[in-house]
């Protein structure tokens, strides 16, 4: 008697709309109109073949083609998705997830910070698998100068910040924030704490939440190229480009 169990199965699709849908991919990827033979090749096939799954692309809507003959972009139909897409994303539910697998990743506390008003404020905290954290709470309003999270809000959102009166980075420091992508602090507020912080962006540009990360001094290490830089820099350029940046 045979009782192994039938391999479970992924749900069929269809395969010319898989097949088609790779010139779509290829002109998000590129971000600019592209004649056939470049799209077809990014694609995977020839422009023989791609040529009719454009042409109904351009009958919904999805595609659009630069005078009738000039190279393909996307069209009306596609914009129009990629901004309802955008408003049903939620930054801070998009990247709770997110800081969970990083905490986990680099053995220390991981939070999302967002611009209340009196300034960076932490939403969510995930705790790392090691014995030693550093509590950040739910609602802390993080220092402008002296933390990681306020000084990456202070170089994105420079009029804001001001405008609350608060102490600010140095401008070396904050020129230095802009330039990296990233924010670090040692022994700032709390001597012996250390953190890092990479800046979530949404379409239009602007920053909606930093990611960071906290530890122990000892070991945190706060290299630009060290691993909780690197994880950090990764994790936010992903929810920039869900968030259409």
């Amino acid at each position: 008697m045979n009782d192994a169990k039938p391999a479970s199965k992924e749900p069929r699709g269809i395969q010319s709309i898989e097949v088609g849908g790779q010139l779509l991919l290829a002109l998000a990827h590129h971000g600019r109109p592209m004649a056939l033979k470049d799209l077809a090749r990014e694609a995977g096939m020839t422009p023989a073949k791609a040529h009719p799954y454009l042409v109904s692309f351009i009958k919904l809507g999805l595609v659009e083609q630069d005078g009738g003959s000039g190279p393909y972009g996307l069209g009306p139909l596609a914009l129009q998705l990629g901004l309802i897409s955008l408003q049903q994303y939620d930054p801070v539910r998009l990247a709770t997830p997110v800081i969970e697998e990083l905490a986990l990743r680099l053995g220390h506390t991981v939070a999302i910070a967002v611009w209340g008003t009196r300034g960076p404020t932490i939403v969510r905290v995930a705790e790392g698998p090691t014995p030693v954290h550093v509590s950040m709470r739910h609602g802390t309003v993080m220092s402008l100068a002296g933390t990681a999270s306020g000084r990456l809000f202070a170089a994105y959102r420079a009029g804001e910040a001001a405008a609350l009166g608060e102490p600010l980075p140095d401008a070396a420091t904050t020129a230095a924030v802009a330039g990296a992508g990233l924010a670090i602090s040692r022994d700032g507020v709390v001597p012996g704490v250390s953190a890092a912080a990479a800046p979530v962006f949404e379409a239009s540009g602007r920053l909606v939440l930093a990611l960071t990360a906290i530890g122990p001094s000892a070991s945190f290490d706060t290299a630009a190229d060290g691993l909780p830089a690197r994880a950090l820099r990764e994790a936010a350029g992903l929810l920039s480009r869900r968030l259409g940046h």
